[in-house]
Parts: C-alpha cells; structure tokens; sequence
C-alpha cells in the first residue's frame, strides 16, 4: 500500500514537472517570435515610438499615480501616508456635499448635456448635409466654432450675456419687457447657475464628434437610399433609422466617446462662471469642480485622487455602455 502511494506521488511530480517544462519551452517558443517580429518590423515601432512615449508620460503614469496616491493620506508637503480603502469609505459615507449635492449635479447635468448634446449634434449634422455644397461650410463652421474657444473666453462672453445688473443682456430684455422688476443674479442664484451652465455645455458640445457625424453623413452611398425605396422605404424617418443610423454607427460610437468625455471635463464651468470654487450653496459643484476644491484648494490630493478615480470608472462605464449600444454584432 505504502509503495502505491509513493508511485502515485512520484507519478503527479513527474506530470507537474512535465507540464512546466513544456510550460517553459512554450513560453521561451513565443518569446523568441515575439522579438523575431518585433525586430523584422523594427522600422515601424520606431513611427509609434513617439507617440507610445507621450502615451505612458502622460496618460499611464498619471492614472497609475492617482490609483495609487488615492489609497493615501498626501498633502503635496509630507510624504504619503498608505490609508487603504478610507479616502472611498469617506467618499462615499461621510461626505455630505458629496453625496447631497456632487452627485445629484453631476448626473443631472451628464443626462441633460450628454444625450441631448449627441441628438442635437445629429441632427445638425444631418439637417447640414442636406444643404448645397456653399452654404454646408458655413453652416458646419459656425455650429464647431464655439467647440473651439477656450472655456474662459466662453465663459467671458456667457458671463455679459448673464451679468446680474441691468447691463446683462439677459436682465435688460426681462426688464424692458415687464417680465421682472428688478435684476436677477443668475450666476449667484443656486436656482439658475446649473440650468445655465446646461445651456452653455450643449451649446459648446458641437465639436469634433459633430464634424465625424458630418462626414460620415456625406459619405453614405447615395445608392442604399435608391435601394431602400424599391424595398418600401418611403419617408425621411425611415431612411435616417434603417440606412443613415446603421451605416454611421462607427462615427456614432466615436462621437458618444466623445460626448461622455466632454460632458464630464465640463463641470469647471461653474466656478469659472461664478467666480468661485466652491460654487454659491454648492448649486454647480460637479465632480471636476470636487476634484479642484480638493486638489487645490485644500491639499488633499489623496482624497481628489479618490474622487478622480471614481470619476475615471464612471467613464468607462459610460463608453462601455455606448460601446454595446453601437458597436456592429454582426461578428
């Protein structure tokens, strides 16, 4: 009995001792593919080199530093003090501005400028495909324009259009028409400033993703249109949701990525339409602007790096979800 376990023992170590070898040599197999590829297409590594550099610089390091840095105690003076999981506990249980106010903020405004910003670019983009050739690049410039201005020039002319005396455009119209009696401090009043910083995001989302709509739009063949019809298609609306929308899913799925991104880097508006951070009653106060106070007002960038990774995978969430939604199934 004694001499049939030791064979069976001996047996499962010469198949562990198998399996490693073979492991090993399947291993070292691939390895040394991989440097014969690599080496045989050295010329174009040495092209992606430059960009793969800016890449791990600016993108891999940073996002690796906040993961790390959000697990500690760090007030840029003293060196960095391992927490653990306290700066997401505190986040997410005892910050009341947090919960009270970022949250709510910040999902109103993502819902409003996100999903209507992507809709409207649509159908601008398409309402501007439709116009002859002269008039189409005018159209398309003045829509990407705003997209192109920097948010505190943005925020200068928005800033005239809301001043809250009688010299903002907005309070002088309601006052010469009756419609108030005195002026209204829109960008103080916790009732308006998260309204009207909606209004400008949406009216700033015409960006790039607007201009690959754009162009996809003009580069749909004319002939599935044709086809369409013989197959009784017999309306504009059919047309836009059994050709256009199937045929600009890849321009689509590119605009939504970048639509999330946009409506999440916006949130700045508000402190920088109202002059400070924390915004009045904390009426704009988004993640970015929660990010900033944190960061670099009060110096504790182990709990803004907490709050930025959580802002982080709340946008891969969002581009994951967009990627379902638009990515071709087909395969």
């Amino acid at each position: 009995m004694h001499n049939n376990v030791q064979l069976e023992k001996t047996d499962i170590g010469k198949m562990k001792t198998g399996k490693m070898e073979s492991f090993k040599a399947e291993f070292s197999a691939r390895s040394k593919k991989l440097l014969a590829d690599i080496w045989k297409y050295r010329l174009s590594y040495l092209f992606i080199a430059p960009f793969m550099i800016m890449f791990v610089i600016f993108i891999v390091i940073p996002v690796i530093a906040a993961i790390g840095l959000s697990f500690t105690y760090f007030n840029s003076i003293q060196f960095p003090e391992w927490t653990g999981w306290l700066n997401y506990q505190t986040l997410f249980s005892q910050d009341i501005v947090f919960l009270q106010n970022v949250l709510p903020n910040t999902f109103k405004f993502s819902l409003f400028v996100g999903p209507v910003g992507f809709i409207l670019a649509f159908l601008l983009a398409w309402f501007i495909a439709q116009l002859p050739k002269t008039l189409r690049m005018g159209y398309a410039l003045a829509m990407y324009v705003p997209s192109l201005a920097a948010g505190v020039a943005m925020t200068v002319v928005w800033q005239v259009m809301f001043s809250g005396d009688r010299t903002g455009y907005i309070n002088s119209f309601l006052l010469k028409w009756g419609f108030i009696t005195e002026p209204i401090i829109f960008l103080q009043d916790q009732n308006w400033l998260l309204n009207i910083m909606i209004v400008i995001s949406i009216w700033a989302s015409m960006g790039i993703g607007f201009l690959a709509m754009l162009a996809g739009l003009l580069n749909v063949d004319r002939e599935l249109y044709d086809a369409g019809k013989i197959d009784g298609i017999s309306s504009r609306l059919q047309e836009i949701w059994y050709i256009t929308v199937p045929m600009l899913k890849p321009q689509l799925l590119f605009a939504g990525v970048m639509s999330i991104v946009h409506t999440l880097q916006a949130g700045s508006l508000g402190v920088q339409l109202s002059g400070s951070n924390p915004t009045p009653n904390y009426a704009g106060q988004v993640m970015i602007s929660h990010i900033d106070d944190y960061g670099f007002i009060r110096f504790e960038l182990g709990y803004a790096s907490a709050i930025s990774v959580v802002l982080l995978v709340l946008m891969f969430l969002l581009s994951r979800l967009f990627f379902y939604l638009l990515e071709d199934k087909e395969d």
